[in-house]
C-alpha cells in the first residue's frame, strides 16, 4: 500500500507540542502552547472527533486542524496506563501536584472518566498499583500488568474486580477477537485466552509497540521504527517509517495510524503523513 513520501504540516490552526528535556515537573506558561512532559499512549477520542494524548501531566486533545488543549480538566496526573472502552476512558499512574487524594496517593490504581476526561473516580488498586500496560478488548475486557508483577491482569466488569492470569513480561498488549497480542523482547506472542499460555506469532516482526484494528488487524512499530500492519490474510507489510523513538502508536479508523515520534503528533494514511502537532523541545 503506497502511503506516500511527502509530509505535511497543520499550519496556523494548529499548535505547538512543547516537549520537556529536563527532570521533574513544570507548570505550562501563562501564554503560549500547552508544555508535555512525555507522552505515554494516544487514542482515539469516544466522539471519534479528536485524538486523546495521555502524557506525564495529564490528557490532552488534538484535533483534526491540530488544535491542541489540555490537560482535560485540568487535571495533571501522569497518565502511563490509558485506553479507550466505548465511551469510558481508563488511566492509571501518578498523582500529580494538584491530583486529588481520592483518585490515589504514590499510585492511581485504576481510574475511570465518562465524560471525556472532565471527571474522573477511582476504581480499583487506588493507591496500590501502577499500570504502565493497559489496553482494552473489542467486548470491553480490560488487560492489564501493573508495575508490582509480569502478571496479566483481566477484569470484566469495568475495571472494578481483576483475575490474575499468566506471568508476562509485555511491553504492549493489543486484543483482537482472536486473542491477546503481546509485544514482548522475544517476540510478539499470542494466545486464545490468555490462559493457555502464550505463543509466538510466526512471520511477525518484534516490535514495542501494538494496536489492533477494529477488523482485528494488528498495527505496530518495530525496534528499528519501522510502522508494520497485517493485511486482509494477515501477513505483515511495512507502512512507514517513524523518525526517532515513538514515544506512542494507536490505530485509528480502518486505514489511519497515529504516531508520536520525533516530529510530534503525526497523522498517517494511506494519501500520506500529516504532522498534526509539531514537537518543539525547551
Amino acid at each position: 500500500m503506497n502511503r506516500g513520501a511527502r509530509a505535511s504540516t497543520a499550519g496556523a490552526l494548529g499548535g505547538m507540542l512543547v516537549i520537556l528535556t529536563g527532570c521533574g515537573a513544570a507548570e505550562a506558561p501563562e501564554s503560549g502552547p500547552p508544555v508535555i512532559e512525555h507522552v505515554h499512549a494516544v487514542a482515539e477520542a469516544p466522539t471519534g472527533d479528536a485524538l486523546l494524548i495521555a502524557t506525564h501531566n495529564g490528557v490532552f486533545t488534538v484535533h483534526a486542524d491540530g488544535a491542541l488543549a489540555g490537560p482535560v480538566g485540568g487535571h495533571d496526573f501522569d497518565a502511563m496506563g490509558f485506553t479507550v472502552a466505548g465511551r469510558t476512558l481508563f488511566a492509571s499512574g501518578h498523582p500529580g501536584p494538584s491530583t486529588s487524594p481520592d483518585l490515589g496517593e504514590g499510585n492511581l490504581g485504576i481510574i475511570r472518566s465518562d465524560d471525556g476526561g472532565q471527571t474522573w473516580a477511582p476504581v480499583a488498586f487506588t493507591g496500590v498499583e501502577d499500570f504502565h500496560v493497559l489496553t482494552a478488548g473489542p467486548d470491553g475486557t480490560l488487560y492489564g500488568i501493573g508495575s508490582s508483577g509480569p502478571e496479566l491482569l483481566t477484569s470484566v466488569d469495568e475495571g472494578v474486580t481483576w483475575s490474575r492470569g499468566l506471568q508476562l513480561d509485555a511491553v504492549d498488549l493489543a486484543v483482537t477477537d482472536a486473542g491477546i497480542h503481546a509485544a514482548t523482547e522475544s517476540g510478539l506472542l499470542h494466545s486464545s485466552d490468555g490462559r493457555a499460555g502464550f505463543e509466538a506469532l510466526a512471520g511477525a516482526p518484534v516490535l514495542y509497540s501494538v494496536d489492533a484494528r477494529a477488523d482485528g488487524r494488528l498495527v505496530g512499530v518495530d525496534v528499528e521504527g519501522v510502522l508494520w500492519e497485517t493485511d486482509a490474510d494477515g501477513a505483515w507489510v511495512t507502512v512507514g517509517v517513524a523518525e526517532g523513538p515513538v514515544q506512542a502508536l494507536s490505530a485509528v479508523g480502518a486505514e489511519r495510524i497515529v504516531i508520536v515520534d520525533a516530529r510530534g503528533v503525526v497523522d498517517i494514511a494511506p494519501g500520506g503523513e500529516t504532522v498534526l502537532v509539531p514537537l518543539i523541545r525547551e
